[in-house]
């Protein structure tokens, strides 16, 4: 167990707020919605500084969302260095092991102790400097990953605090029942649930369409005395911008200046007002 005093608890004593992201099962957008939340909170300040490690280790995929896929990060006398996806404003970084490879489709066919050092390592020798917010995108489900950030950030349980992911269909609110006992078996808060692919977005007239069920995350967040977050449809100039494209056909890598123009963008805001007022609320440490 993490001690006071390790590399890692002083590293991070600049960071004020670390939200992991977590779901019960793969394919529920837990990434886009990772990305989507360092987004709006990198714009809803002027001077807010925000970092998004990505810990999903064998699936890396924030790198491609923010467009720096192919980027690599610099060692300095302080550590590593992050990569910036606002350029230099330098006030979005990134890592990821996706930065690390060889070659982006190089396969990560680890067992759990080396994890266990990458996730050490990511925590204690990256330079994230003062940061208001740290967002961590973590795997599926609830395994060696999970276990190992709360083991090496037990000294500053206080600032973690966690937002669910799920989509409306039965399976996933199941597994993301999952991921909720395993939040109160370590005792880590959580801000609340974010229903994502509730619907689908228009693109010539915007309209909202459910054409998958909805509501399911909204009752399991009543049922279980959470904080339902809100509900994101499927947005196709999102998607788009998440795979280093636009809409235009112009250059990839634009997802910071093009996003606040997307459906998504609009709708997260709220989200993002509901999980500002959660952490104002947070007993302080």
């Amino acid at each position: 167990m993490a001690q006071e005093g390790t590399p890692v608890s002083r590293r991070l004593s600049t960071v004020k707020n670390i939200i992991i992201v977590l779901s019960g099962k793969g394919g529920v957008g837990k990434s886009s919605v990772s990305t989507q939340l360092a987004l709006n909170l990198h714009a809803s300040s002027p001077t807010a500084r925000v970092g998004i490690l990505d810990v999903d280790l064998t699936g890396p995929s924030i790198p491609r969302m923010l467009g720096v896929d192919g980027q690599g990060v610099h060692q300095s006398s302080d550590g590593w260095v992050p990569v910036y996806a606002d350029g230099s404003a330098a006030r979005l970084a990134c890592m990821s092991v996706g930065f690390l490879l060889k070659n982006k489709g190089d396969s990560v066919v680890w067992r759990g102790p080396k994890k266990n050092g990458m996730i050490r390592q990511f925590l204690s020798d990256v330079r994230w400097g003062d940061l208001d917010y740290l967002v961590i995108d973590t795997p599926p489900g609830t395994s060696d990953e999970h276990l190992s950030l709360l083991e090496h950030m037990a000294p500053i349980h206080s600032r973690l605090s966690a937002v669910i992911v799920t989509t409306p269909q039965a399976v996933a609110l199941m597994d993301a029942m999952k991921c909720l006992s395993f939040t109160r078996a370590v005792n880590l808060p959580v801000l609340g649930l974010i229903e994502n692919m509730s619907g689908y977005v228009c693109p010539c007239c915007g309209e909202i369409s459910n054409v998958f069920s909805t509501g399911g995350g909204e009752e399991m967040a009543r049922k279980e005395g959470l904080t339902f977050l809100g509900s994101l449809p499927v947005d196709t100039e999102l998607v788009t911008l998440l795979d280093g494209g636009s809409p235009e056909g112009g250059e990839s890598g634009e997802l910071v200046t093009r996003y606040p123009d997307t459906p998504s963008a609009k709708l997260f805001k709220g989200i993002l007002d509901v999980i500002l007022r959660r952490l104002a609320e947070a007993p302080s440490s």
